[in-house]
């Protein structure tokens, strides 16, 4: 072939696996409907593990493609640069084209090994794209009001329906419109009128429920609207309706397992629910609607432009030093950077693999809103001056194998990057017991709800758990991580002597994977008014018989699901 030739049939291979990658993508998101009607729970777990592994296959098998097709020319980065050129000109309006554009970036990283970003071999995103044409093209549904809540909301109810049906379709559309009636006479003048509802023309699927997402339109404003659906013996049901951003903050929380959506525009459903939910991250919403490259593309993009702005020095992150990672954070920014070191001291047993593997673990299992997304970077690169003397030296000396210093610049070469909360062990000791208490209480909860997806934390220390801003306490320490089917939970047996129990050793046998909850006791390290509130609610934590009965449902296959919040309609209020 010729160099045009060339450069034509390498921009071809890109882009025909990123089609190849996106149709399955989208394959495996619209089973998400039938899961639902169903109610096919494992099969959805199932599919979150294969959507997140599909990604890194698809450039996988990419990058082998070009390899073949390139030979000793795989690394030319003058071709590389005329590739890159040809495959810009032919994007220009194509929708959702920074998703291609990302997935080239995939492709020229993995063969070349970019550290930092090149702008010869990458297309360095200058933010989410604001063509009208493209926000525009979100397909929306609009009800203008007339007459009738009840009305409207059966049109809406029927329109948006399922191969399932309605338990009563009347009954929920009056749960609807009382709920929006209620939340109007205590957010707007009692002269208010109803103009319009919009939703967008997809159902967002996740942990067994499956939501609609709109916005109300008022004469004095606009309100966003989250219904939440429940598939049961009698049918699909209404199960809540959300109308406060912290709320809907919430149900599309970064705690939470990817959403299944198929809008037919993906950029413009991110300008929606931005729209809805302003204090999001832009890349937050790209990874909860299940586009984590996307996500991390803004991510990188977004925290840059930052360290751009500001003068502060990256430092150690509040809380105890970790015997695994060294964690540091920007002052001014709300992320914590998480770098495995060379070495663990004792009595951590486990390698630097082993930590890997839990990561990965996390990523793909169902977070229960208890597991803090965390992502996985390679070849990230930062000026060294924004680093305090201390982490440097630390970095440098205790995790060489994922830091170097390169002239005026440290790069990562492995790091993950999660949102920072406040460290539980510190949380207890800033705040009123009554707030403690709480916390403490959501502590328990928080081992419980990863009980039922079939995680054990390992180490239950407080200093592992974190309290978020909506104070919702959830676990960032993974590298004990294991699945509770692999565990074995037993008592500790009866001493034959005095002399027994005064051993320094334990005088019975203990296996790999032997667990005494009993022992959990210790790891709670709180004052004795926190450990008798702890008790009052969690005391089965600490007995055997609680987790082997938990065990043998999974063993079963019986799949226990943690909604992301407690259904309005049943009077309680919501998490």
């Amino acid at each position: 072939m010729s160099e045009k030739e060339l450069i034509a049939e390498c921009s071809q291979i890109i882009y025909d696996g990123f089609i190849r990658y996106n149709n399955y993508f989208h394959r495996i998101t619209r089973r998400a409907r039938t899961r639902f009607e169903q109610k096919d729970w494992k099969g959805h777990q199932n599919d979150i593990v294969d959507r997140v592994d599909l990604y890194e296959k698809s450039v996988r098998r990419i990058a082998l493609a070009l390899r073949r097709t390139l030979g000793s020319h795989l690394t030319n980065k003058a071709l590389w640069r005329e590739i890159r050129h040809y495959f810009a000109d032919r994007l220009n309006q194509v929708p959702d084209n920074d998703f291609i554009k990302t997935f080239f970036n995939s492709t020229t990283r993995r063969i070349f090994g970019t550290e930092g970003l090149d702008p010869e071999l990458e297309f360095v995103s200058s933010g989410p794209s604001d063509d009208l044409h493209l926000i525009m093209s979100l397909n929306i549904r609009r009800y203008p009001y007339w007459v009738s809540l009840q009305r409207i909301f059966e049109t809406i109810l029927d329109d948006f329906s399922f191969r399932v049906p309605y338990d009563d379709i009347n009954l929920n559309a009056t749960r609807i419109s009382k709920k929006i009636k209620i939340y109007t006479k205590e957010n707007f003048t009692e002269n208010v009128e109803y103009l319009r509802f919009e939703f967008i023309d997809s159902f967002f699927y996740q942990a067994a429920r499956a939501y609609l997402v709109g916005k109300l339109i008022l004469s004095e404003g606009e309100a966003p609207i989250i219904i939440a659906f429940k598939n049961e013996n009698r049918g699909i049901s209404v199960d809540a309706i959300f109308l406060e951003e912290k709320e809907i903050s919430l149900i599309f929380g970064y705690t939470r397992s990817y959403y299944f959506a198929d809008p037919n525009s993906v950029i413009g459903t991110v300008h929606f629910l931005k729209s809805m939910l302003p204090k999001k991250p832009i890349d937050e919403l790209y990874t909860v609607l299940g586009r984590l490259r996307q996500g991390k593309t803004e991510r990188h993009r977004i925290f840059t432009e930052h360290l751009r702005k500001t003068k502060d020095k990256f430092v150690h992150a509040e809380g105890e030093t970790g015997l695994v990672m060294i964690v540091f954070t920007l002052p001014s920014y709300n992320l914590v950077f998480k770098v495995i070191r060379d070495t663990f001291g004792p009595p951590k047993t486990i390698s630097r693999e082993d930590v890997v593997s839990k990561y990965k673990l996390v990523s793909k299992h169902d977070r229960a809103g208890r597991l803090i997304d965390t992502q996985e970077f390679l070849n990230l690169k930062f000026p060294i001056d924004r680093f305090s003397k201390e982490l440097i030296k630390e970095l440098l000396e205790n995790a060489s194998i994922s830091a170097r210093r390169e002239g005026n610049n440290l790069i990562l070469k492995h790091v993950y990057i999660e949102r920072r909360v406040r460290p539980l062990n510190l949380y207890i000791n800033e705040y009123s017991f009554e707030e403690a208490a709480r916390a403490i209480i959501d502590y328990g909860e928080a081992i419980k709800d990863l009980a039922k997806t079939n995680i054990f934390p390992g180490d239950l220390l407080l200093k592992n758990f974190g309290v978020t801003q909506h104070n919702r306490v959830i676990f960032y320490d993974y590298d004990e991580v294991s699945l509770v089917t692999d565990c074995a939970f037993r008592d500790i047996p009866q001493s034959n002597s005095i002399e027994d129990e005064m051993q320094a050793d334990t005088w019975y046998y203990v296996g790999e994977h032997d667990i005494f909850p009993e022992e959990f006791i210790r790891f709670l390290s709180m004052n004795d008014q926190l450990k008798t509130e702890f008790m009052k609610y969690h005391q089965d934590l600490l007995t055997s018989k609680y987790w082997q009965k938990v065990k043998n449902q999974h063993l079963k296959g019986q799949v226990s699901l943690v909604i992301p919040y407690t259904s309005h309609l049943s009077q309680r209020k919501a998490f």
